[in-house]
C-alpha cells in the first residue's frame, strides 16, 4: 500500500521505498511495502511485536537486503548493501539495544569505524572539536572522556545520537528508543528530536507507544503482519484509530476489577522487614524496606527508576544478599547470611521475570527453545542423564509460543532473531506457565505491543486469582494504576507511602515519587 503523502514531490522526500518484500525462508517479514518520509519531519512507524518494523529499517541501514523493490534516498535511487553504503547516503541509525564498546570512552566510540587519518591523535583531536560544536548545536552535551559502560542509559543513547551526527546523516532512524529509558530521559530524548527537527534532520520514530506517536511525530505509518495497512497525519488520527489499526480489530479500554475476595486473613506470599542493601561506599540502595504481599494480590511499586526497585528484586529473587534485615518468601525466611539461590527460589515455586530480558531473561545465541528452558534445564521431563531431550524441549517451546502470540512461532530461530517484544513474551511465557505460588515481575511489557500488553496484564490477573502473590515493578504507572490492589512508591531506597489500588491516582502517586506528598493510609508493616 503506497503512504505517499499528498502534493508531496519527489524533491520534497527525505526517503521513498517502493514495493520491498524481505523473505526469511517461508517467513514474509515484509511484503510489498511502500513509504514515503517528508524532509525535516518526524515520521512514526508503528505496529505489533513483528509486524515487520525492525526489519524494513535494517533493510534501509544496510544490515539486509531485500528481496525485491526500490529505495531513493534524497529523490536519489539508491543501492544499500551494507551499512557503510547507508551511511554514505546520509543515514543513520541508533538501535534498540546500543552498539557501543564498554570499555572505551565515549570519543573512542563515535570515532570508531570513521577514522580520517591512519593515526589515532589527528583523529581524536579532531573529533574532539566536532563533537563540541555539535553537542552546542543539537544539545546533546557529554562527557566525552567518560567510559560508555558508566554512562546511565539515557546518556548512552545521546551517544549514539551523536555518532549518527559525526557521520554527516540527515537521516535518522531510532528503533524503540525509550523501551530502556525512564520517563524523564524520554522527556530529554523529545527535546533532543525537536531540535533536531528544527535544523532539518529527518526522524524516522520506531515505537509501539501510541502517545508517543501523537507528542511528537508529524505523520505515522501502520505495519500489521508485514505489509503497511495505514498512513495517517498524526493531528488527524487518535490513539483508538492507531491501537486497531496494529491489532486489526476493536480494541476496549480495560480496567482490570480489583481482587475483591482478597480477605483481610488472605495468607501472606511475601513478607519484608527492615531490609537494606549498601553499596560498597556505603550509601544505601535499599534503606530499611518493609512491605508484605498477600496470595491472591498484585503489589505494585512505582517509583522513579534508580530508586531502590531494581535492588528489591535482585533481593527477593536470590541474585543478591542484603546488608541487614530479612524477609520470609512463599514460607521461606532469608537473609544475609541465608540466602536462597535463584534456582533455590525456583524450587520453592517463586518465579522471577527479570527487568533486563537480555543480561538475565535470555541468552541470545541460544535457540527461543533453549531459552524457555533457562532455569529448568534440570527437570527430568527435559534431562536425561545430563542430555537435553530436544524434541520434548521443543514442542514445551511451541506450546508456549501458542499461548503467548510469540512470532515467528518457531522454537529454532536463535532468541536474538526476535524483535524485543517478542523476547519478552518468551521470557514471561517461561514464567508463568509454572504456575508459581510467588511471581516477582519487573517491568513485564516494557518494549512490548499494545495488543501484547493487553495479553501480558489479563495473564498476570488470572494468576492473581488463581492465588499467586504478585509483586510488579513498573515505570509505566498507567500499569501500575490498571492492576495492582496496593501501591507502594519508593523513593532512595525507601517505601515512602502507601496508597489502595482502588484510591490511587497519577497526581497523588506522581507527588509521592518526588516525596513531596504524604499520603494518609500508613505504610505497609
Amino acid at each position: 500500500m503506497s503512504t505517499s503523502v499528498s502534493g508531496t514531490g519527489a524533491g520534497d522526500l527525505a526517503l521513498e521505498l517502493k514495493g520491498i518484500t524481505k523473505r526469511f525462508g517461508a517467513v514474509v517479514a515484509n511484503r510489498d511495502i511502500s513509504l514515503s518520509v517528508r524532509r525535516g519531519a518526524i515520521h512514526g512507524i508503528v505496529g505489533e511485536n513483528g509486524a515487520g518494523k525492525s526489519t524494513l529499517m535494517s533493510i534501509l541501514y544496510g544490515f539486509y537486503q531485500a528481496d525485491e523493490g526500490d529505495i531513493s534516498v534524497g529523490g536519489k535511487p539508491a543501492r544499500i548493501n551494507s551499512s557503510r553504503d547507508a551511511i554514505a547516503a546520509g543515514i543513520g541509525m541508533v538501535h534498540q539495544h546500543f552498539m557501543l564498546v564498554d570499555t572505551f570512552t565515549v570519543l573512542e566510540n563515535i570515532v570508531l569505524g570513521a577514522e580520517s587519518h591512519a593515526l589515532l591523535e589527528p583523529n581524536i583531536r579532531a573529533a574532539r572539536a566536532e563533537l563540541a560544536r555539535l553537542a552546542d548545536e543539537y544539545g546533546l552535551s557529554i562527557d566525552v572522556d567518560a567510559l560508555a559502560g558508566d554512562l546511565p542509559v539515557g546518556e548512552q543513547q545521546r551517544v549514539e545520537i551523536l555518532k549518527a551526527l559525526y557521520r554527516h546523516a540527515d537521516l535518522l532512524i531510532l528503533d524503540e528508543p525509550t523501551g530502556v529509558l525512564t520517563p524523564q530521559e524520554a522527556d530529554q530524548l523529545f527535546r533532543v528530536l525537536r531540535s533536531l527537527k528544527e535544523r532539518g534532520v529527518t526522524v524516522i520514530l520506531i515505537t509501539h507507544k501510541l502517545r508517543e506517536i501523537m507528542d511528537i511525530t508529524d505523520e505515522v505509518s501502520v505495519l500489521r503482519l508485514g505489509e503497511m495497512v495505514a498512513h495517517r497525519k498524526t493531528d488527524s488520527t487518535s490513539m483508538q484509530e492507531l491501537a486497531e489499526l496494529m491489532v486489526g480489530r476493536a480494541l476496549d479500554s480495560t480496567d482490570y476489577s480489583r481482587n475483591e475476595a482478597l480477605r483481610a486473613d488472605a495468607s501472606t506470599g511475601i513478607d519484608v522487614q527492615d531490609l537494606v542493601l549498601e553499596r560498597d561506599n556505603g550509601t544505601r540502595r535499599l534503606d530499611g524496606v518493609s512491605l508484605t504481599v498477600r496470595r491472591g494480590e498484585i503489589l505494585g511499586v512505582a517509583g522513579v527508576a534508580g530508586n531502590g526497585q531494581s535492588a528489591l528484586l535482585d533481593v527477593l529473587s536470590g541474585m543478591t544478599a542484603p546488608t541487614s534485615g530479612r524477609f520470609v518468601i512463599n514460607g521461606r525466611e532469608a537473609g544475609p547470611d541465608d540466602l536462597p539461590s535463584p534456582s533455590e527460589m525456583r524450587d520453592l515455586r517463586i518465579n522471577h521475570v527479570p527487568e533486563d530480558r537480555l543480561k538475565l531473561g535470555l541468552v541470545k545465541a541460544f535457540s527461543a527453545a533453549e531459552s524457555s528452558l533457562l532455569g529448568y534445564q534440570r527437570a527430568e521431563r527435559f534431562n536425561w542423564r545430563g542430555v537435553l531431550r530436544l524434541k520434548s524441549i521443543r514442542r514445551l517451546c511451541a506450546s508456549l509460543m501458542a499461548d503467548f502470540d510469540v512470532r515467528p512461532a518457531d522454537p529454532r530461530l536463535r532468541s536474538a532473531s526476535f524483535s524485543g517484544g517478542n523476547q519478552q513474551k518468551l521470557i514471561l511465557a517461561r514464567e508463568l506457565d509454572k504456575s508459581p505460588d510467588v511471581l516477582l515481575v519487573g517491568q513485564p511489557t516494557r518494549g512490548v505491543d499494545i495488543g501484547a500488553i493487553e495479553l501480558i496484564h489479563e495473564k498476570l490477573v488470572e494468576m492473581r486469582d488463581a492465588g499467586c502473590a504478585i509483586l510488579l515493578v513498573s515505570v509505566e504507572l498507567d500499569e501500575i494504576l490498571s492492576l495492582s490492589d496496593r501501591i507502594v512508591v519508593m523513593y532512595e531506597g525507601r517505601v515512602v507511602g502507601e496508597v489502595d489500588g482502588k484510591e490511587a491516582d497519577k497526581t497523588t502517586l506522581g507527588l509521592m515519587m518526588a516525596n513531596a506528598h504524604q499520603p494518609q493510609q500508613a505504610v505497609a508493616s
